[in-house]
């Protein structure tokens, strides 16, 4: 298969760069600018003074709001954003004076200075919503940018100059423009889809007629589609023909094969994983030496949660290829065994009566099925038996309800005087005399 490469790289014009330098400095030497600019810079101190105050204010108020999470959480933005609220605010209320004195005077940078600071308040809110937060400054910062470019009229300009500066691989003409438009609306169109995709797994969390192992499957697919159906989309929108990145598919088939083989295995294993139902969130297994309960199913890894807190994250190929444990696969009633011994003066008929009431009367243990009691045989020093019962929440942990069946066994033997005995060997001295 043969890769197209770059026939043709057009250079930038450097007249585009003269032309823009020469019209930002002949709007920096104008007078009625300069003033602009000083007021400009007096009601920035004016802003932030009174900002401040603002915000210790409305601090103490936000301190009050204990129930309402999202209402301390938007006072809590809203509160870090008050000197540039207040900024906003007298910037507007400076234009709309010097518009209604009606002076002679073209106040667009005031105008302008208003504008932008107006925009950044409300980007900032809006990028708050994206968790990671060098992503969401990284985001703001972006999104501003490009706006204060159209509102200063930049924007046309410096357009043409990435424009300018394009490549032709085969038939297709690529500019720092295209590739810059065409980074910012995927990486937007993928931030809502994923957004989207994480509002609708969170609703089918909550839908009781969907089992737990279906209500991630479709949230996954679902979450999967929007992320493909929104980078077609954005790639369409600026005009790239989908039909030129068809020449990729072979090296990327071969990359996917050699390097991201177990990646996608993994993935692949997940989807069957809750296909067919044998693991789901809050499954109590056991695979190898790990045992725990399931928290979560992600694309690549299973979470599991031992009862000592700790948190394995085992690749989903695990679970196809190596034998699992399902403790709760068909339900959640699991058989525990209790092996004990008593003496042999103990009558074994009242030993098994009290064993199967004593292990009744453990909350966690299951009236039905009954606690039963066998007899397994007659050992050195002791009766043996084993007392099996059945519990309903493995997930609770199996040690800890054993021991406190041996615990309710020790208390109903020492009530009934059945003994439990010490192991002991008999040693036989003989004296013998040498023959002869």
């Amino acid at each position: 298969m043969t890769v197209p490469v770059p026939t043709r790289i057009e250079p930038p014009d450097p007249q585009l760069l003269t032309d823009f330098a020469a019209a930002l400095l002949a709007q920096l030497v104008d007078p009625l600018v300069i003033g602009q600019i000083v007021l400009i810079a007096v009601i920035g101190v004016i802003a932030f003074a009174v900002g401040r105050r603002f915000e210790l204010r409305f601090e103490r108020h936000a301190r009050r709001i204990r129930d309402n999470i999202s209402l301390l959480r938007l006072a809590v933005i809203i509160m870090r954003r008050m000197v540039m609220i207040t900024l906003a605010a007298l910037l507007w209320l400076a234009y709309g004076a010097i518009r209604a004195a009606d002076l002679a005077v073209d106040a667009h940078l005031v105008f302008l200075a208003a504008a932008l600071a107006s925009a950044w308040v409300l980007i900032s809110i809006v990028t708050r919503l994206i968790r990671n937060r060098v992503v969401g400054r990284l985001a703001a910062i972006l999104a501003w940018s490009f706006v204060a470019l159209r509102l200063t009229g930049l924007w046309a300009p410096l357009a043409s100059g990435l424009d300018a500066t394009a490549m032709e691989i085969g038939g297709m003409r690529l500019s720092l423009l295209v590739m810059l438009q065409a980074g910012f609306i995927v990486a937007a169109a993928l931030w809502v889809a994923i957004v989207l995709g994480r509002v609708i797994e969170d609703r089918l969390s909550h839908t009781e007629e969907l089992t737990p192992s279906l209500r991630v499957l479709i949230g996954k697919l679902v979450r999967i589609g929007l992320i493909v159906l929104a980078t077609v989309i954005a790639l369409t929108s600026i005009g790239i023909d989908l039909t030129a990145l068809t020449v990729f598919s072979g090296a990327l088939g071969v990359g996917i094969g050699f390097g991201l083989q177990k990646v996608v295995s993994n993935y692949l294993s997940g989807i069957i994983i809750l296909a067919d139902k044998s693991i789901k969130p809050g499954d109590t297994i056991s695979l190898g030496d790990k045992v725990g309960w399931v928290r979560s199913i992600r694309a690549r890894f299973v979470s599991i949660v031992t009862r000592d807190g700790v948190e394995f994250l085992i690749p989903n190929e695990d679970f196809i290829t190596n034998r699992v444990i399902n403790w709760s696969f068909s339900d959640n009633f699991v058989r525990i065994d209790a092996n004990f011994g008593v003496s042999y003066d103990s009558d074994p008929h009242q030993v098994r009566a009290l064993a199967v009431e004593a292990a009744g009367a453990v909350e966690r243990v299951q009236k039905q099925p009954a606690p039963v009691c066998h007899l397994l045989g007659f050992g050195d020093s002791s009766l043996d038996f084993v007392l099996r019962f059945w519990i309903a929440d493995p997930r609770n942990g199996l040690t800890n309800v054993r021991g406190q069946v041996f615990l309710a066994l020790w208390d109903a033997f020492r009530e009934a005087g059945v003994k439990i005995p010490y192991p002991h060997r008999e040693v036989i001295l003989q004296d013998r005399q040498p023959a002869g």
